[in-house]
């Protein structure tokens, strides 16, 4: 519990400065808990983080009951944030302020996503999105220093070999995870190309609304409603306030070249044409109508693209072709084109991902292959990244280790990750206690002795922390 208090949580600091802002409006009261050289902290704000963390837990479907030793915690993890800050200090760690708007940028555009909308997010936060920014834009920067710091320090932290073997060695025999069968697999990718009549159909018919929007007086949202063929038909095909970088590239730099109210030429993106109004410009962020015709994907070319794989397949099997040089050259995904095709587990970033984990319509195909080296006949499958939803693949099995018990030969990688990580929670939590030496800490209240470490004063008396 202290451990996850005490990693800052960044990436949900706004949701806990709304509550600390709810704290303040609703509290007649406060006191002084704990002062961290000249820096001190209120019994409402650790009142503010526990319903944070509370609110956090129950998001996430692991509801938790509040106890004392949880405020406590959340006490401690606040004293320890403000030792790091003093460091941070002594160290000149700084944060740009540049760095802190992007920060904001992507965090409020965020939750003005999830709110439904600006108007509905300054409703729940009683206060308007420049004044949000404005409260809350030092507690944000000060996170981002401490976060700065820790990177820091971790990032001196090493492993050596025998450090690792140790540390495998010390598991009990009866205690090795049990590690389930994996496997490396590399892709080429061809994603059929439309015909050439489907793509000048869906063309005209971008161009014909357009006209009649610019030149017959039809309302941009009505056609939206009636003719897009994306999912923001319904809102008159309304994006909502967004950065131009959550936007692909030919999209953004049409929207960006407008000016508000100007309707664009018609823009084809991988998702098909477009044609763009832009509403209104906030810095880097902005709100467009548009209306997406895609290209008919029933009119492409699958032979053409399986007749590509078949030759490029052959060219590995029979003429010694280099299957990763081919993917770099040949492939049409984006994603493993650079690494050779090979694919990476998504979560861990892994070459071997355990065949359970496997993109469905990767997992049948490998299911049929049983010796490494193997190439599979071209396979079709679905993709949600392009103007088509259906391409086509070659799969080769790169390596097939089956299930087994761990060990340092099959599994060094993942074994000197574990080790690396304990080594450096176990190095940080020495490194705080040192830094809690250095500073002045006292807390103005009793605290639990597991709670208190032994460089600290107390004083005060008893409070209720509910």
């Amino acid at each position: 519990m202290i451990k996850l208090f005490r990693v800052p949580v960044f990436l949900t600091i706004l949701l806990s400065c709304f509550t600390q802002l709810f704290a303040q409006n609703t509290q007649v009261t406060d006191q002084i808990v704990a002062v961290v050289n000249d820096r001190i902290i209120l019994k409402s704000d650790v009142d503010a983080e526990v319903r944070n963390y509370m609110n956090q837990l129950q998001m996430n479907n692991q509801p938790v009951q509040f106890t004392e030793q949880l405020w406590y915690d959340a006490l401690q993890s606040m004293v320890d944030n403000h030792v790091m800050l003093e460091k941070a200090e002594i160290d000149s760690v700084v944060v740009s302020d540049d760095m802190v708007n992007r920060q904001m940028d992507q965090r409020l555009n965020q939750m003005i996503r999830q709110a439904g909308g600006e108007q509905q997010l300054e409703q729940v936060f009683g206060q308007s999105i420049i004044q949000i920014r404005a409260d809350f834009r030092e507690q944000f920067r000060e996170q981002m220093i401490v976060q700065q710091l820790q990177q820091q320090k971790y990032r001196t932290i090493n492993i050596t070999r025998p450090e690792v073997e140790e540390f495998f060695n010390s598991i009990p025999q009866d205690s090795i995870p049990v590690i389930p069968e994996q496997v490396a697999v590399s892709q080429i990718v061809i994603n059929p190309e439309p015909l050439a009549d489907a793509e000048q159909q869906a063309f005209e018919m971008a161009s014909a609304i357009r006209d009649s929007i610019l030149n017959h007086g039809k309302e941009f949202e009505e056609m939206a409603r009636k003719y897009s063929d994306d999912g923001s038909a319904a809102r008159g095909g309304l994006l909502p306030m967004m950065s131009i970088n959550d936007l692909v590239a030919n999209y953004s730099a049409a929207a960006t070249a407008l000016e508000p109210g100007e309707v664009s030429e018609v823009v084809q993106t991988e998702f098909g044409f477009h044609v763009i109004r832009l509403n209104r410009r906030m810095g880097d962020n902005i709100e467009t109508n548009h209306i997406l015709i895609r290209i008919d994907e029933s009119l492409v070319d699958e032979q053409a693209a399986i007749e590509k794989l078949n030759a490029l397949r052959d060219s590995v099997l029979n003429h010694g072709a280099n299957f990763n040089e081919l993917a770099r050259r040949h492939s049409d995904d984006e994603e493993t084109k650079a690494f050779g095709g090979r694919v990476l587990n998504p979560q861990t970033g892994d070459r071997l991902i355990p065949i359970s984990q496997l993109e469905p319509s990767i997992y049948r195909i490998v299911l049929l292959m049983d010796e490494e080296g193997e190439i599979s006949e071209p396979r079709s499958f679905t993709t949600q990244n392009r103007t088509s939803s259906t391409a086509f693949r070659i799969v080769r099995l790169d390596r097939l280790i089956p299930e087994h018990r761990a060990n340092l030969e099959d599994d060094y990688e993942r074994i000197r990750d574990i080790a690396l990580n304990r080594k450096q929670m176990s190095t940080l939590q020495q490194w705080l206690a040192d830094l809690r030496d250095e500073v002045y800490i006292e807390f103005k209240i009793p605290v639990p002795e597991n709670t208190v470490t032994d460089n600290t004063n107390q004083s005060g008396t008893e409070t209720d922390v509910r």
